[in-house]
């Protein structure tokens, strides 16, 4: 029987092990898929920013189990291309050995490391589920504690897209954690090395952000830079130190680590450049997807490391990876449309389209359907054998309800 080994249990990886099932039952082939991930579920990471509850990760067994595919809890440690195997250490302890035939790596991406004194001491993240536990601990601990300097600052590092969702969230945050006075009272930063918040948004939605980060009374620091981490206090680059409980790191990502053993072309994240195919250019056995895939969506963009373009690049990468084992053609990726949605706590959210980002909507009635997004669109599919089957057809509407 043909191997099919998939490493990740992102959205990536998912959705490329399901529609892989698809195309073998389609063709009456067997295949046998084995997912790698370290975890037994899907952890919903676009959330991550929200107040910490299980919901923000679906379980794999409903989705897999009916379809055969096997899950393997392990972290894949290494791929040897000429044997065509990747070793892995299983969660019990044990190192395996899977051979493949065809290989799709989907292994996602990890937040870049804060090279400063004290980040990985001292600082927080919501880039894991388990970022987000630790997070939720933090805050409930710091919360019910007596008050003191800095207890209710609240410092968020990088303005990017996750760092503007967490830091106009955070008085959310608290208020549901049952402390509607120490939200009220809360001092929230926002710090940016870049002298705009927002940076790889563009200039259109950015005055709708600071709208919203002013009505939110979120405070930035732009064009500062953060030089240390202290048990109760941050300390920027101008010397000035800040007494603080709580700081979040939310700057910047890379691809896995495993994307730099492929021995591959690399772009500047250390994702692996992959062909129309999501075929990794020298490897023809191996596909990649999601945030450690380089892939064109048109012309002129690049896929961004997100669900928005890793759930379709899963899909093609798995059709693909399915379809080149049982001799049938393949077909391009391509994303064209590009539409962002950006959560701005109680200021409402705000939805932009195309690539320049052109603000469409803006306020509280966007809200709903960011939650929409969030809690329905980009969860696992449910139903029995064949609702999951219809759910991995590559020209099966997405979102959902579309």
């Amino acid at each position: 029987m043909k191997q099919l080994v998939i490493i990740g249990g992102g959205f990536a990886g998912m959705w490329a092990a399901l529609v892989a099932s698809r195309e073998a039952a389609l063709a009456d082939a067997p295949l046998s898929i084995t997912v790698v991930s370290p975890d037994a579920h899907l952890t919903v990471r676009p959330r991550l920013y929200e107040p910490f509850t299980e919901a923000l990760r679906a379980p794999f067994a409903p989705v897999f189990a009916p379809l055969g595919i096997e899950l393997l809890l392990g972290t894949a440690t290494a791929v040897d291309t000429v044997a065509r195997s990747v070793s892995v250490n299983t969660k019990q302890g044990a190192q395996r050995s899977l051979a493949y035939d065809r290989l799709v790596l989907a292994a996602g991406s990890v937040q870049r490391a804060l090279n400063i004194p004290g980040a990985r001491e001292f600082a927080l993240d919501v880039d894991t589920f388990q970022g987000a536990a630790k997070l939720d601990a933090h805050l409930r601990r710091v919360l019910a504690a007596p008050a003191t300097d800095g207890a209710l600052t609240f410092a968020i590092i990088g303005a990017g897209f996750s760092g503007v969702e967490l830091a106009t969230e955070m008085r959310n945050h608290i208020r549901l954690l049952g402390h509607v006075e120490a939200a009220a009272k809360a001092r929230v930063l926002l710090i940016e090395m870049r002298d705009v918040v927002g940076p790889e948004l563009g200039e259109n939605p950015r005055p709708h952000i600071e709208a919203a980060l002013r009505e939110t009374r979120v405070e930035t620091r732009l064009g500062t830079a953060l030089s240390a981490i202290e048990p109760h206090a941050i300390v920027l680059g101008s010397g000035e130190r800040i007494a603080c409980a709580t700081v979040i790191i939310t700057a910047g990502l890379n691809a896995h680590p495993l994307a730099a053993t492929l021995g591959a072309e690399h772009d500047g994240q250390g994702r692996v450049v992959v062909d129309s195919h999501l075929r990794v250019k020298g490897n023809p056995e191996v596909f990649a997807a999601g945030d450690v895939a380089h892939a064109q969506a048109d012309d002129a963009h690049a896929a961004l490391m997100s669900c928005q373009h890793a759930i379709p690049m899963g899909k093609h990468a798995g059709y693909n990876a399915a379809r080149s084992l049982l001799g049938q053609t393949l077909r391009d990726y391509s994303q064209p449309s590009y539409v962002t949605c950006l959560d701005l706590g109680d200021f409402g959210a705000l939805f932009t389209t195309g690539w320049d980002r052109q603000t469409d909507k803006v306020g509280p009635e966007v809200k709903a359907f960011k939650k929409m997004i969030n809690t329905q669109w980009i969860y696992p599919p449910q139903g029995d054998r064949a609702a999951l089957l219809a759910a991995a057809d590559l020209d099966a509407p997405w979102p959902p309800a579309a």
